[in-house]
């Protein structure tokens, strides 16, 4: 197939999680022989972002870790109707802009030949639903919800059949252990802080238990306020910034343990839905203690990682991994053994693969009702 996929960015990662997903299922659709082709505008925020931190440096890695994708920006003057000639399959990110979405949508409509599908990746679906209103999904074939939650959002607004579960998971190509690295970190954490809507947890599960257990941290991200950084630099947490997303494997690996801090609108609306750290922990091998979530669809095995329902469990949780090499051994191996078995970019990309044979069939509607028209 050529496959033609919209992404708001692929060579980079900045205050952009979704990156590790959409690299890596379109490195496996290219590996079982597919055409690929990813189209990224030259003004989006991630990328306009990365070049003002330094990032180029970066960027430039992408294409030589992506062999074969074939990456191409866009503005204003972008023509559509060839950039989707001939295409099979197209998919349209979220976090593309809606005016894209719709023309894409319309032509679809008008009878263009591909399957379209929506990927959505994101908490606004409940947490700014008029956002999502704004998105013109009439000629879509499908959705791509990222968990089973979300997909139940979608089939409320009358999608039916036509919205589809599809969870990220770990491109295994780049994220696995690296056991020639040093453990020189007691904890690492790889997140962003944000707009401060998880602040009280990190610091229940993530500042507190590391002052008070006196470990050597060290975190990375994007979006700290200094009041942030006051906090956790007061907490003995080296501050490392920006972590391009291909590099992380190499910092879980320095690592002896790290934690998992969901965000309040994941916990709160979206059970069942990890952040893509926790892929990426397993498949590094570094053993991981997760604050409260809820794993509605079972997609971990108990032993795959350790849980504190509070900060004082947390504390006891990071003792046991540190002092403990077969609790912290086996937990490695059953998280390693879960990604392999059910969590790479191959399985999803096989589940997607179904998913578009689905939509072809020849008993099944081609369209769905305007979801920006629902209440």
């Amino acid at each position: 197939m050529k496959c033609v996929l919209f992404y708001h960015a692929f060579s980079s990662c900045w205050n952009n999680g979704n990156a590790h997903f959409l690299r890596g299922y379109s490195r496996e659709l290219h590996s079982l022989g597919h055409e690929v082709i990813v189209y990224e505008p030259v003004d989006g925020w991630s990328r306009l972002n990365a070049i003002r931190e330094g990032g180029t440096q970066a960027m430039d890695d992408i294409p030589a870790l992506f062999p074969g994708i074939d990456v191409r920006r866009y503005d204003a003057l972008l023509d559509l109707d060839s950039a989707l000639h001939g295409a099979d399959l197209v998919i349209v990110h979220e976090w593309s802009s809606p005016d894209l979405i719709a023309q894409i949508g319309r032509r679809r409509a008008r009878g263009a030949s591909f399957a379209l599908l929506f990927h959505d990746t994101h908490h606004r679906a409940v947490t700014a639903p008029e956002e999502l209103a704004q998105f013109d999904l009439d000629g879509f074939d499908g959705v791509l919800a990222f968990g089973e939650v979300l997909r139940q959002i979608y089939l409320k607004l009358g999608w039916a059949n036509r919205a589809f579960t599809w969870h990220e998971a770990a491109d295994v190509a780049l994220y696995h252990p690296l056991p020639h690295i040093e453990r020189t970190d007691d904890l690492i954490w790889i997140g962003n802080w944000g707009d401060g809507e998880r602040a009280a947890e990190l610091n229940e599960f993530l500042v507190d238990p590391v002052a008070e257990l006196k470990l050597s941290a060290s975190a990375y991200g994007v979006r700290y306020s200094d009041a942030a950084l006051d906090t956790i630099r007061a907490a003995g947490i080296r501050y490392g910034g920006w972590l391009p997303a291909h590099w992380a494997p190499a910092a879980f690996a320095s690592a002896r343990a790290t934690v998992h801090v969901p965000r309040g609108p994941y916990v709160r609306s979206l059970p069942g839905i990890p952040t893509i750290r926790v892929f990426e922990a397993m498949a590094c091998g570094v053993p991981l203690v997760s604050a409260p979530w809820v794993d509605a669809e079972g997609l971990f095995p108990e032993g795959a990682y350790l849980s504190a329902a509070n900060g004082a469990q947390m504390k006891s949780a990071l003792r046991a991994l540190l002092d403990d090499r077969e609790l912290s051994f086996a937990t490695v191996q059953a998280g390693l053994r879960t990604i392999t078995q059910k969590h790479t970019c191959h399985h999803r990309v096989q589940q997607l693969l179904a998913i578009v044979e689905d939509i072809r069939a020849p008993d099944q509607p081609q369209h769905r009702p305007y979801i920006g028209a629902v209440a």
